[in-house]
């Protein structure tokens, strides 16, 4: 391998990150206690600092590191997202864990290690990279997933770690595979392998290879048939686990995929958008069917997570800069609307109980106003309607589509879209038009949680007002990946 120094600057955010993590960890050990946010703000801190190196990385296509990592606008954005998803988990968290008596360094070190596999993916020009970070991200969140060390914490990090197993087995056949077959896993060497073979359907290895990885990716991005453990590992993971997971893992996991596709098997897509145009239908309709009976508020949201997934698979299947741009602006949108939402249901809790039950709402919205005005922007944002970021990320995907000749793909997606506002606005039904029944009315709310609240809330009307600032630069990184 031909390493330069200059090299390293391609991986800084990474850097920073992993070091902030290891950091952390010697505070903790040194300083440990429960009482205290000292690992908290040096966590920020160094997220922050992640994040304003990740801006200075826009810019033309790089390559380092013997072509194992490509730096672009588009993994800028992406690592902006994944800042985006870090700074507002940890601030969620510091109040939630605060008073279960968990407050402690671990949290956020596995956090920041998850997130620096989250950029590794992002960066990654080389299928064994992507599983590299791919696996950074996943083990950390594993160890999240059971940190109460309860009994639901310990059975959802289990399944997860089983069936993600699983799929990460299947994804590593599938780049050997490819490998076997093109005698490379670098993705731009790849295009120019099948290229040169004048297409990809003359060898059936490499067909086999490249679906293994779509399932993998499928797994990971929780799309039918693969989303079975969704609800059961979000419910039993802390809310500030789920949270994390249904943003940071969804976004990684997306932006990899797309990558991936777009960069390597841009020759085979005849041979993969059809089958996901048909995964992209089922994946949003038996997560809005599913999400409709709920009355759960964490399972209607991890159901919701896996229609949410359909929608984006809409922007795989029409494989265009257009749709990298729908699909980058819902990925940032969809993070602060998500975190947001699950930010309101750790407020509404008390210790040793979450209260995710929906008569647990009931008359929340008049005995809280600004959590249930909060609680209403997140769910609008997710239903699709004006003037939020969620109506604009859907509609730049389902335009795309649309403008590719996907015109049936683009209905059917209105109309699970217009399917989810039933569910949805149940949430602010029992919010605002029942009484409320058993509830102390008290919040665990803190400073933090509280700011991270509001910057989502803001940030939603903000970009779903005036996207325009931010459609321009998701336009920008989607056409140089």
């Amino acid at each position: 391998m031909n390493f330069q120094m200059s090299d390293l600057s391609l991986i800084m955010p990474e850097i920073v990150i992993l070091s902030t993590a290891l950091l952390v960890l010697l505070v903790e050990a040194f300083r440990p206690g429960v009482d205290r946010s000292d690992t908290t703000w040096l966590s920020v801190l160094g997220i922050l600092v992640a994040g304003g190196i990740a801006l200075t990385q826009f810019g033309p296509l790089k390559i380092g590191f013997s072509g194992m990592i490509a730096q672009s606008g588009f993994t800028a954005f992406l690592k902006l997202i994944f800042t985006v998803v870090g700074l507002l988990s940890i601030l969620i968290a510091d109040g939630f864990f605060r008073d279960e008596g968990h407050q402690h360094g671990e949290y956020h070190a596995l956090t920041l290690m998850s997130l620096s596999g989250m950029m590794l993916m992002s960066s990654a020009n080389h299928l064994l990279m992507v599983f590299l970070g791919l696996e950074t991200m996943s083990i950390a969140i594993y160890a999240l997933a059971g940190y109460m060390r309860d009994k639901a914490g310990t059975e959802s990090s289990f399944k997860y770690f089983i069936l993600g197993g699983a799929s990460s087995a299947f994804m590593l056949y599938g780049i050997a595979l490819v490998y076997a077959s093109a005698g490379t896993t670098q993705l731009d060497l790849l295009a120019q392998h099948f290229l040169n073979k004048g297409g990809i359907t003359s060898s059936p290895m490499a067909l086999a290879g490249i679906g293994l990885i779509a399932g993998g990716f499928a797994f990971k991005v929780a799309a039918f048939p693969f989303h079975v453990w969704t609800p059961d590992v979000y419910q039993g993971a802390p809310t500030p686990v789920t949270a994390f997971m249904a943003t940071g893992v969804k976004a990684a996991a997306f932006a990899a995929f797309f990558k991936v596709f777009m960069t390597a098997f841009p020759i085979a897509a005849p041979n993969w958008t059809g089958a996901l145009w048909v995964i992209a239908i089922l994946t949003m309709t038996v997560g809005n069917l599913s999400a409709l009976v709920q009355k759960d508020v964490k399972r209607m949201l991890a159901y919701s997570s896996i229609a949410h997934a359909g929608y984006l698979l809409v922007a795989m299947v029409t494989a265009t800069a257009e749709a990298g741009t729908g699909m980058l602006f819902y990925l940032i949108s969809y993070a602060f609307m998500n975190i947001g939402a699950f930010a309101c249901v750790i407020m509404l809790g008390e210790k040793g109980k979450e209260r995710t039950n929906l008569d647990d709402y009931a008359g929340i919205g008049f005995k809280k106003p600004l959590l249930g005005a909060a609680l209403t922007v997140f769910m609008f944002s997710m239903a699709g309607i004006p003037p939020t970021a969620g109506f604009i990320g859907k509609f730049l995907i389902f335009k795309a589509a649309v403008n590719e000749g996907y015109i049936w793909l683009a209905v059917l997606g209105v109309l699970n879209s217009a399917a989810s506002v039933y569910y949805y606005l149940r949430v602010l039904v029992y919010m605002y038009f029942k009484e409320a029944e058993g509830h102390s009315g008290n919040l665990r709310v803190n400073t933090l949680s509280a700011f991270a609240t509001a910057l989502a809330v803001a940030a939603i009307l903000v970009f779903g007002m005036l996207p325009g600032t931010l459609v321009d630069l998701a336009k920008a990184a989607a056409l140089n990946f």
